[in-house]
């Protein structure tokens, strides 16, 4: 009963990343045309670890044990802090599509890392999944493309979010092995504001002239898609690979193009829809099992005639 439950919550888990995840990319675009990128980090990651400090104060967890210390640490600087820095630095130089076009290199980053540091295996599926999620990706990102072209920059920026996002998944996977997915996220997220305690002063400063909708966005940013959202992927991640995990994440570019839709009025053309499409087929492809073969039953073996007793007739 418990493994078929996990079996339901963990791709539930992961599903809530992803469309969380994706909103924060229509979050981002008001708060960051008030706050510079350290200072929206900074304001992210100390709302998210408000919230999740009290969610860990309230189900009773302590401290983590000390083997989960350094893939907390680790994650905490590289995914927590580094990576929302530059990328918020990198989306400042480059449009929308290119940056969401080099940071989808993260999943091949950490289908790499993961094979390599971690031993997960690579299936065809897995493959074929990320190959067809990949040139989704590629589709949106040119297609959502500006005219304003892309700085040398702002390129190498994104790549370097990327690489920042794939070694922080990496190094969180060990660390749910002997930590619980809210420990794990709560102190990573910690570890994360204290990197980016240099932003202080911008945040404050800023925080003044800023508009409230700008700031409602940067605290949303970090309740949903850092509290929740990093609980729900520590949880699933906790259950799979990070290679499958980093796979599930291709779904993210079709779910900003929905919400860019629906919420900014930005109609997607034929293209962009037709490679959101193909980032989520390549989704299901990566996350699906081959059918396992049933065996067929063993053949029961025949039963011995029944003696009948001497004497006795057939029946008429």
């Amino acid at each position: 009963m418990n493994s078929r439950r996990s079996e339901l919550l963990a791709p539930g888990a992961a599903a809530v990343t992803v469309v969380l995840w994706a909103s924060a990319f229509v979050s981002i675009r008001s708060a960051g045309a008030a706050y510079s990128p350290g200072a929206l980090a900074l304001g992210r990651l100390l709302s998210g670890a408000l919230v999740l400090g009290l969610m860990l104060v309230i189900r009773g967890e302590g401290l983590p044990p000390r083997s989960a210390w350094r893939g907390i640490a680790v994650s905490g600087l590289l995914w927590f802090g580094f990576y929302m820095v530059v990328l918020n630095w990198g989306e400042q130089q480059v449009d929308a599509g290119t940056a969401a076009l080099v940071v989808n290199i993260g999943p091949v980053l950490i289908a790499l890392l993961g094979a390599r540091l971690l031993g997960d295996p690579m299936p065809p599926r897995l493959l074929a999944g990320m190959a067809v999620s990949f040139a989704g990706a590629v589709t949106v990102g040119l297609s959502m493309s500006g005219d304003g072209g892309s700085s040398v920059l702002g390129v190498v920026l994104c790549l370097l979010a990327a690489v920042g996002y794939a070694a922080g998944v990496v190094a969180q996977k060990p660390a749910l092995g002997s930590a619980s997915a809210l420990q794990t996220t709560t102190f990573g997220c910690l570890v994360g504001a204290v990197a980016c305690l240099p932003f202080a002063g911008q945040l404050v400063g800023e925080a003044a002239g800023a508009p409230v909708s700008a700031t409602l966005n940067m605290v949303y940013l970090g309740v949903f898609p850092t509290a929740l959202a990093f609980t729900t992927w520590a949880y699933a991640l906790a259950r799979t690979t990070a290679s499958r995990m980093g796979a599930t994440t291709y779904a993210v570019p079709a779910l900003v193009v929905l919400m860019s839709w629906l919420a900014l009025g930005e109609v997607p053309g034929p293209v962009t829809l037709g490679g959101g499409v193909l980032c989520l087929a390549g989704v299901a492809v990566s996350r699906s099992r081959p059918r396992s073969r049933t065996a067929p039953p063993p053949a029961t073996p025949r039963e011995a005639p029944k003696q009948r007793p001497e004497g006795a007739r057939d029946p008429a």
